[in-house]
């Protein structure tokens, strides 16, 4: 592919990017977003369904033969929070959805998503927020039981917010802010896993248009499950003989990734990536003209290693835009989006 094309694959996939990021989707509240998905594939002319989770499965090229099929995993669900009590204040006390860390979600604007579809406003605070009054404020840790949300209505008391329709068990989700600078960076909440998300439609697009044309049949799956760690256990289809996750790539000290390059996971907490599948990986970087670094992942698990611990016999691999501060405000670049699709395209030529 030129560069002009791929420049242009790259605007679109930022594009559907920025728009899956509005659509709020943390576990358990995922229904808009795997619309979102499912639609994106209908118009490309594909069949998705949507799995019994609620999760979307796809096979960009049914003509080829079912046996020794390739499925590529991404999620489309993030972190978030769910109401755990109301307290006789008025505020709100969550429980975390995933591993949304209450410090860094510390002074955001959130929504709540009432059991009848009605949303409320809020920000996640410090309890006695206000410097000027607790003097402990500068040293005192923040976790959930020191947090609460704040919520932007005339309440004074726990009959006020129920009165709203507010019930424990309603999903709070956590403004995305997303933006994309001139210089190509995109910096969000929860470009894991929505980027790639983005990357694995705009595969799919290359391949219904011809520019990739895969040696054997491939899936999509989006899962909804990831960030509670069973999204990727079920719904692998017949003839699949090896999953690869697309995630984020991780970025930090003592790793070769940065935003601009992907990602190529060798070893992560949950032990070693299939040699084969990690080596052909590096092959097709390499043959693809793609920046990549291969990095060892202290503090990580995936969408592919769910599907080995649902009992699946099959190779798996790790791959991803690189993402730095994950789970918190995260950042990406579109190079970093660029080499991920010359990866792939490479990987399934």
């Amino acid at each position: 592919m030129n560069e002009q094309r791929m420049e242009q694959r790259t605007d679109q996939c930022v594009k559907r990017a920025v728009e899956l990021l509005a659509i709020d989707s943390p576990s358990g509240y995922t229904r808009q977003a795997a619309e979102y998905v499912m639609e994106a594939f209908q118009r490309m002319g594909l069949a998705p369904e949507m799995t019994k989770k609620g999760g979307v499965l796809v096979c960009l090229n049914p003509a080829a033969p079912e046996e020794d099929a390739l499925l590529l995993e991404a999620h489309v669900d993030t972190l978030g929070g769910m109401v755990s009590e109301i307290s006789s204040s008025g505020r709100l006390h969550l429980t975390p959805l995933g591993g949304m860390e209450p410090n860094n979600g510390e002074s955001e604007n959130v929504r709540i998503i009432t059991r009848s579809g009605k949303a409320y406003t809020g920000t996640f605070q410090m309890r006695n927020a206000s410097v000027h009054v607790n003097n402990e404020y500068h040293t005192a840790k923040r976790e959930y039981k020191a947090m609460e949300v704040v919520i932007d209505e005339e309440v004074s008391n726990r009959a006020d917010v129920e009165a709203l329709g507010i019930l424990t068990g309603d999903i709070v989700c956590f403004e995305p802010r997303t933006r994309v600078t001139e210089s190509g960076y995109i910096k969000s909440r929860f470009l894991d896993d929505k980027l790639s998300v983005a990357i694995l439609l705009e595969l799919a697009d290359q391949v219904v248009s011809g520019e990739v044309k895969p040696t054997r049949r491939v899936w999509e799956h989006i899962t909804v499950f990831e960030e509670v760690g069973h999204g990727g256990s079920a719904s692998v289809p017949a003839g699949v003989s090896e999953a690869v996750s697309v995630d984020m790539g991780c970025v930090g000290d003592g790793l070769g990734c940065d935003e601009r390059k992907v990602s190529i996971c060798a070893k992560d907490s949950g032990g070693p990536y299939h040699y084969e599948v990690v080596t052909a990986l590096i092959e097709a970087a390499r043959r693809g003209g793609a920046d990549f670094a291969v990095d060892v992942y202290p503090s990580y698990g995936s969408d592919v290693e769910a599907t080995l611990r649902g009992g699946h016999d099959l190779r798996h691999g790790l791959i991803g835009p690189g993402v730095y501060a994950s789970h918190g405000y995260e950042r990406s670049h579109r190079k970093g989006v660029s080499n991920t699709l010359r990866l792939l395209a490479a990987y399934l030529a």
